[in-house]
């Protein structure tokens, strides 16, 4: 299932929470909600904005962070990673 950035965790969906959660912030993501190197909101934030459970929260982030989209610094946070350059960019060295 396809989760929008202003979607809402839905008890009785099909999806278990947190995969609907990771889909959520997959968007807000790609959104442009939060810019590389930035954090995302903290596991306490995301709790009570979606009114999930730590651990729910947790899975969620930890999906995000196994595909590349953020990463965790400890006692920091969590930020968004860098997005690679799409291939023949306007930043490649031109010969």
């Amino acid at each position: 299932m396809k989760f929008g950035p202003d979607d809402q965790v839905e008890r009785d969906a099909p999806e278990a929470p947190y995969e609907q959660l990771a889909g959520i912030l997959r968007a807000r993501l790609a959104r442009g909600d939060w810019k590389p190197r930035r954090p995302i909101p903290s596991e306490s934030g995301l709790c009570a904005e979606y009114g999930l459970s730590r651990p729910t929260v947790r899975r969620a982030v930890a999906d995000l962070v196994t595909a590349g989209l953020v990463f965790t610094v400890p006692q920091r946070g969590t930020y968004v990673a860098e997005r690679p350059e799409p291939a023949g960019g306007e930043n490649e060295p031109r010969g």
